[in-house]
């Protein structure tokens, strides 16, 4: 039977629009106090309370060493220097990404070398690494895509059939696993952001974990002079007092006394996340257009599943587009936000821009080739913008709130036809 949905008058789905259930992050009064105390002491820029962050990081994480950075960017850009990415070198990664996951390597004087995506898992596909894999190759970075974990096993037999270093972005995935492995662990070395939006939340900061130390160290003395009395390696001791890079990436210490306290929680606030998404897409398991975004081993977990996706089928809804589909669910209270990050390898800025006066494209300077892709040469990244929407991404298990969120998504599928006669918002 045929229910009138909300964007045409209809009663709405979801009935509490101000239900904090994705509210985020949770800050407590021990948060608080911890960042007072660091502005009470004038800390903000020491590097003590960071040095315990990063011990107890390491604990969590079950790697042996961890290093705090200003943000997820740098802690990625120290992972490049740290595995030995420098001029000439190409880095393979996913060209449908945060920007992060690859662009630092341009600053090394590296050459991005951009890969295709899986569609189910939105993750970097490890036969299109395979096929750009060259001499050239130094390092494959690889994003756990809105907390989906990214197939392992090969990206590490190609790593190791061609003797390069695998980096694994974590941004999206704190804590997730694969077959049993914490991501981030599977790799040389793991990076990840820590900004106020992600399922680990300290502010703004990022992280290293390796149990490398060479990688460790070169990374600590790219961008951490203050701390270059940690050094080892006499290769590296021989320049101690100035950052290899010119750079300061040190972590703000009232970030790094957030983090501590958000570690406490994180386990038990991550599994709820986990058991709330996963109850709502058990509901929505047999409604057509709409595929979930996760994974189904199950020793491996989505970690704090950030910024979660769903994958849409417009065939099963008679063509009906994203937009108007996703228009109708919010009309019912529910989130449905078209889009995903755009393929890196299309943006202009990869192709034609000269950032540094070089006389030609940056990406190139110092390539040994081209290795710019031509329209269509990675086309799963180049469609999945239209083909994929964020969903309500609950931080609580309240299965009645979470039932009326699926409640929202089933009535637009079931009564589809209603808006097929309807320009989509994008075609006005």
């Amino acid at each position: 039977m045929s229910e009138r949905l909300a964007i045409d008058g209809g009663p709405e789905a979801v009935g509490d629009r101000d239900s904090d259930i994705c509210d985020w992050p949770i800050i407590t009064e021990e948060d608080e106090e911890a960042a007072l105390d660091v502005l009470r002491r004038g800390a903000m820029s020491g590097t003590e309370v960071t040095k315990e962050f990063e011990e107890e990081f390491a604990d969590w994480h079950d790697r042996e060493y961890a290093l705090g950075f200003n943000n997820g960017t740098a802690s990625l850009l120290g992972a490049m220097y740290g595995v030995g990415v420098g001029a000439g070198d190409e880095v393979v990664g996913p060209s449908m990404t945060y920007w992060a996951t690859m662009l630092p390597c341009i600053e090394l004087g590296a050459t991005p070398v951009f890969a295709d995506i899986e569609r189910d898992t939105l993750c970097v596909d490890p036969e299109s690494v395979a096929e750009r894999v060259s001499e050239e190759t130094a390092a494959i970075v690889v994003t756990h895509y809105s907390g989906h974990p990214v197939d392992m096993d090969p990206i590490m037999e190609i790593a190791r059939e061609h003797d390069v270093s695998v980096i694994e972005d974590v941004s999206h995935a704190h804590g997730g696993r694969y077959k049993g492995q914490t991501l981030g662990n599977i790799g040389d070395v793991g990076a990840l952001s820590m900004m106020s939006g992600k399922s680990f939340p300290i502010g703004e900061g990022g992280m290293l974990v390796t149990d490398d130390r060479e990688i460790y160290e070169r990374a600590l003395a790219y961008g951490h002079y203050s701390r270059h009395d940690e050094l080892t390696d006499p290769d590296l001791k021989e320049y101690a007092g100035l950052p290899f890079g010119g750079h300061k990436h040190r972590m703000h210490q009232i970030s790094a006394a957030v983090g501590r306290v958000q570690l406490k929680s994180y386990d038990e606030r991550m599994a709820e996340i986990q058991r709330a998404l996963n109850y709502f897409w058990d509901l929505l398991e047999d409604v057509p257009g709409i595929r979930p975004h996760r994974v189904e081993a199950e020793d491996s977990t989505m970690g704090g599943w950030y910024n979660p996706k769903g994958i849409y089928v417009s065939e099963e809804l008679d063509g009906l587009s994203l937009d108007r589909f996703a228009a109708a669910v919010e009309a019912e209270g529910s989130t449905c936000s078209p889009g995903c990050n755009f393929p890196l390898h299309t943006h202009p800025l990869m192709n034609e821009a000269d950032v540094y006066g070089d006389g030609g494209p940056t990406r190139l300077r110092n390539a040994s080739r081209d290795v710019r892709e031509e329209p269509g040469s990675l086309p799963v990244a180049e469609e999945m913008e239209e083909q994929v929407y964020g969903i309500p991404w609950f931080k609580h298990y309240r299965p009645e709130e979470i039932e009326a969120h699926a409640r929202a998504y089933r009535k637009v599928a079931e009564n589809h036809e209603e808006l097929l006669d309807v320009a989509s918002p994008a075609d006005d």
